[in-house]
């Protein structure tokens, strides 16, 4: 569990492959504007709670309870983080008396369908593997190379996020369940039910591979008063690429917002 910083509390969710140690820069730049508290969904190693079948997607909502007890806080502001919008927005929608505010990052809109290569992939988790690492590269080179200037800063960043993955692995079958699972519900009766100021975060059009911007801008159609930013020059990693320029939208955003 990552809880540094002093100030707003800001609850970061992490994506489908579950481990808040993908988005470290992000966390540690937010962490110096506000307390910064993530976790590690629930199943996969590190994250000190089974998941239940017997519950479905209620165990995302079941541990964010018990990540609000252990840390000590009353009501914080949510950051869903792609696959973690889901749970942020549902959260949202069923304990209205502990968000304060809700940042929705590069997430899918209810309606979301994965796409051909994406449906592969969650057919045979495992098989699919080397194919995933292999195409991981040439699904980030263009965003990374519009983020940085250089070869040098380039490469520096791929090594770094690289020793990121290695060292917090994924579960291939835990990411496959999550998606069929978040495929069978509609979410769109959450979004009717969001009252907290909101807030919809996404990289360029063109740059984001995974979750194209527009399915994410539908939220603010979605979410009454839903406010939009953009990061320049990023796709699905701006927070990632661009981690201080993510840090101070978000903490901008939740600390002008009644906190």
């Amino acid at each position: 569990m990552f809880d540094r910083g002093t100030g707003t509390p800001l609850i970061v969710i992490p994506g489908v492959q579950g481990r808040w140690e993908w988005m470290k820069p992000a966390l540690d730049e937010l962490a110096k504007r506000c307390r910064a508290v993530s976790y590690t969904l629930c199943g996969d190693l590190g994250s000190e709670m089974k998941f239940d079948r017997t519950l479905g997607f209620d165990n995302f909502i079941r541990q964010l309870d018990r990540v609000f007890d252990r840390s000590g806080i009353e009501r914080a502001a949510l950051c869903g983080v792609s696959y973690g919008g889901f749970i942020a927005l549902r959260y949202a929608a069923m304990r209205p008396e502990r968000v304060a505010s809700l940042v929705l990052v590069s997430s899918p809109a209810p309606g979301w369908v994965p796409n051909e290569r994406q449906q592969q992939y969650l057919s045979r988790p495992w098989r699919s593997v080397p194919a995933f690492v292999m195409s991981a590269p040439f699904r980030l080179w263009p965003e990374i190379r519009a983020a940085y200037d250089t070869v040098r800063e380039r490469l520096a960043f791929s090594v770094g996020h690289a020793v990121r993955v290695i060292a917090a692995p994924i579960v291939p079958p835990q990411m496959a369940a999550r998606v069929k699972m978040q495929q069978a519900i509609d979410f769109a009766p959450d979004c009717e039910r969001i009252k907290v100021p909101t807030l919809i975060v996404s990289g360029q059009d063109d740059l984001d591979q995974i979750v194209p911007a527009e399915v994410t801008r539908r939220y603010q159609r979605l979410i009454s008063g839903a406010r939009y930013v953009q990061i320049e020059r990023s796709g699905h990693i701006g927070l990632l690429t661009h981690p201080a320029q993510f840090a101070d939208i978000v903490s901008g955003f939740i600390n002008g917002n009644g906190h």
